[in-house]
Parts: C-alpha cells; structure tokens; sequence
C-alpha cells in the first residue's frame, strides 16, 4: 500500500474515473491555471484536453445551470470552488432546480453532478472566505454532503460521487490536504453514507466533521495519556447520516460530543444531539456537549480566529468537565500546528 496526500488521492480519483468514463469532465475557476485547485487538477488538462477540463468565468450560478444541463442530457460534470463562500451564489441552482430535479420528473430523470468545494483556514481568511455550510446543504432534500478526512476516504468517496446519479456536495477541509495515508492504487468506491469509527474508546464518543477528527485525535492522544479512552466516529457523510453508528457508540460510552467544523446554531450538531437524546435518553450519564465555531462572522485577526476555530485543546477541557476530570497541564503541547505549512494561494 502506497502513502500518498489527500490531494494525490483526490487527483488521482477522477483521472482513473475520467480514463474510464468519457462522459466525465471538470469545470471551475482555477482547475487548469497554475494554481489548480491547491494541485488536486494537476494533469488533468494535459490529459484529457480542454474539452474535458475548462476555467469558467465569474457566473457561479449559470455556470451551475450548465451542470444541470449536461448532467440530464448524459454526461457527469464535476464543478469545483475553491471556496465555499463562491458556491453560494449559485444557491438558486441547487436548492430550486438541481437538488429536486429529479423528483420533479417523478425519477425520470437523474442528475449525476458533484460540486467539490474547498473549506478551511489560513492567513486570517476572515468572515468572507471561511464558510462550511454543510448543514446549510444537508438540509435541503435532493442533495447529498460528504466530507472526508483520510486520503483513503478522499478516494473512495469521491469515486462513488462521481458514479453516484444523485448530485452530491463533496467538501474538502484544506489544512486536509497535506495530510497522507495508505490508498490503494485501484480504483475503489466507499458507500456514501456509512460513518467510520477511526479510534476505538470506551469512556466517551466523539462525532467529528472533516478536519475536526484531526483535532479529536490529537485530544484523545493527551487524554490517553490520563487514562481516559475515547472513542471517534468520523462520521464522513452527513446527508444520509448513519445514525446507527452513532447510537451504538453513544449506548456503549453514555457520554457524546460532537466536534463540528461549522457554526453551532441550527447546526449539524444539534441534529445529532436530536437523535441522540430521542434514541439513547435512558443510556446517557450526561447531556450531549457541542463543540463548533463561534456565532459570530470569522474575525481576520489571529487571535481573535483562533478564539472562533475549536481544537485540541477546547476537546480536552470539554470532556474534563464532563467526565469530571481534574485540569490536564497542555504547557508542553502544540496547537493550529498546520497553519504553518499554508503557502497560499490566497
């Protein structure tokens, strides 16, 4: 098994699904300047041509209407933002015509489309280029939201996007990028749909988001240490949601967090501490704890964006209080470790 990045293994995705499905192609700002998409549309122009892989202009909505068209008339698009706050201006696209177009022609229809957006932080993106929104889009009936976390992961769901005939909204965390990981050369789907439990724990359940498992994983790491064992679902799909993992896991620990990479309010989070507090009431030793961004625009200034982003250390303190755990000394530990290694491009 070969160790390759998230982005290798996203690149490497759709060039094996492009080779083998000529109805495929990719679209978007940025995917073949020299910039493409942070290297995740590398080769791809020289290999497939322009036909197959274009820059379009500042037009996110009708340029979203195009995938619509071509994706009922037979072909599979992948339209890419390099952020997630571009995406909304074609949200007359996909919450009115592409999420419920199917339905609307009783199934007639199918619309094999997947938006590949771009979220995280780096160099104070402020309140304008810091979104997530996957629960914005979860929310709407007709669509699908995945967000993987392993470079496997990145692989395997995005070729089942891809092949799948539903639209699919496909969120990449960017500090993720870099991270690597074993992935299989061949070509391989993961189901769309099923969570993964990536740490095995018996005192305490962690259901995290996207980068959130990197953040959970360090804190169960300084936990362990402490003789606290915590158990993480990446939950990898949002929108359909396995909540079966989540269920068993919460009846097994009687203790959940939920580490989202999102505002809290109204948030994926509070959907999980719905199902949990309706499926597991009689089973939980205390109540569901919610961890997310702050309810306020990202701040540009460091030290204020670091207050709004959560990490390591605020799962640390929030699962002290709820094992009721003595204070836990992280003098000695480090912290937003990845912004370092962000070169840009904005």
């Amino acid at each position: 098994m070969r160790m390759i990045t998230y982005c290798d293994a996203l690149n490497e995705a759709m060039i094996q699904e492009m080779e083998r499905d000529n109805s495929i192609f990719v679209y978007g700002i940025g995917v073949s300047d020299h910039k493409r998409i942070f290297d995740s549309t590398r080769n791809i122009l020289e290999k497939f041509g322009h036909e197959r892989c274009f820059e379009t202009p500042l037009a996110e909505d009708s340029m979203t209407g195009f995938a619509l068209g071509a994706a009922i008339n037979g072909l599979r698009p992948i339209h890419i933002h390099i952020r997630m706050d571009f995406l909304l201006l074609a949200m007359n696209q996909i919450v009115n015509m592409i999420s419920s177009f199917s339905y609307g022609c009783v199934g007639k229809r199918s619309v094999p489309l997947v938006i590949r957006v771009v979220i995280g932080r780096g160099w104070g993106q402020g309140f304008q280029h810091s979104k997530s929104m996957h629960a914005t889009f979860a929310h709407i009936p007709g669509l699908k939201v995945v967000l993987p976390t392993s470079p496997s992961d990145a692989k395997g769901l995005l070729i089942a996007a891809i092949r799948d005939n539903n639209p699919v909204i496909f969120i990449e965390h960017r500090w993720l990028y870099w991270q690597k990981g074993e992935v299989q050369e061949k070509i391989y789907e993961i189901p769309i749909g099923k969570g993964n439990i990536v740490r095995k724990g018996k005192d305490l359940t962690i259901v995290a988001t996207s980068w959130m498992n990197i953040e959970a994983l360090h804190a169960a790491k300084i936990l362990s240490y402490h003789g606290v064992e915590i158990e993480i679902i990446d939950i990898r799909t949002i929108c359909p949601l396995d909540e079966q993992i989540i269920i068993e896991s919460a009846k097994k620990t009687k203790h959940l967090i939920v580490a989202d990479n999102d505002w809290i309010y109204c948030g994926f989070s509070s959907e999980v501490a719905a199902i949990v507090s309706e499926k597991c009431f009689g089973h939980l030793k205390a109540p569901v704890k919610r961890i997310g961004f702050a309810q306020v625009p990202c701040p540009t200034a460091r030290h204020l964006e670091n207050k709004f982003y959560p990490n390591a250390e605020t799962i640390v303190k929030e699962v002290e209080q709820m094992l009721g755990l003595s204070k836990i000394d992280l003098s000695s530990e480090s912290f937003y470790s990845h912004e370092n290694r962000f070169k840009g491009p904005f």
